[in-house]
């Protein structure tokens, strides 16, 4: 069973993201009640998530670390700087809080619980996109904890998000949980079940080469250094699962 500590550090990485994806989906929902103007109900979108995220990592990030997204946790992972153990709970719950996020969203604009998306998000240059805006996000993350400006994090990491909102094709989804939880959305902001594992590839793909930059530019000192903000929640992994 997993400790208490790790069971409140999975339930805070369930509760952001499910805050996170209910920002998403339920600012696009009412996004496109307020206006008929595309470009202005991105803009209601783009800010909602970035106002979300802005407080969801300030106010949970000294519980979990506020990956709140699985491609940040499978880096941490591969940096052995999260063990196994402990991260099969915050993919669990980064899933599992995003399908939670859509279905709340949901029900508070009264609509159906579940609505499969039949919005179609596919193509080299959404997949491109979706590269980039990931691979910047783990970059900004790893620069970030690299230098010990992590309390920045709380204003970086959602300008990074805001700004690739606008100028990926894709507009920057990101994270493959949040991917998820958007597919059983037929709102703005919701992507087709079948274009899901397409943008979690590019997504994982992105997050390499985000963190190959951040050794590239920020190499490790010698002391573990995990991708948590505002400040290090977890150490070095022990060897195993």
């Amino acid at each position: 069973m997993p400790s208490h500590a790790s069971a409140r550090r999975a339930t805070a990485e369930g509760i952001g993201t499910a805050a996170l994806v209910a920002a998403v989906v339920g600012s696009g929902i009412m996004a496109t009640r307020l206006t008929p103007d595309v470009g202005l109900q991105l803009l209601i979108n783009a800010v909602a998530t970035v106002a979300a995220l802005s407080v969801l990592i300030w106010s949970l990030g000294p519980i979990s670390g506020a990956h709140f997204n699985p491609a940040v946790t499978l880096v941490a992972v591969g940096r052995r700087e999260l063990p196994w153990s402990e991260a099969l709970l915050y993919l669990t719950a980064q899933v599992l809080g995003a399908l939670m996020g859509s279905i709340t969203a949901h029900l508070m604009f009264g609509l159906p619980a579940i609505m499969a998306s039949t919005t179609t998000r596919t193509g080299i240059g959404q997949w491109l996109g979706e590269i980039v805006a990931t691979a910047g996000l783990i970059a900004l993350i790893g620069a970030l904890t690299r230098t010990g400006l992590g309390r920045l994090g709380p204003a970086l990491v959602p300008a990074w998000i805001g700004a690739a909102y606008f100028f990926t094709s894709s507009t920057s989804f990101a994270n493959p949980a949040v991917t998820i939880g958007r597919s059983i959305t037929d709102s703005f902001s919701g992507i087709a079940p079948a274009n899901v594992a397409g943008f979690i590839a590019a997504q994982l793909v992105g997050a390499a080469f985000g963190a190959a930059l951040t050794e590239l530019f920020y190499p490790r000192a010698g002391v573990p250094e995990p991708l948590d903000l505002p400040a290090p929640i977890h150490g070095v992994a022990p060897d195993g699962p």
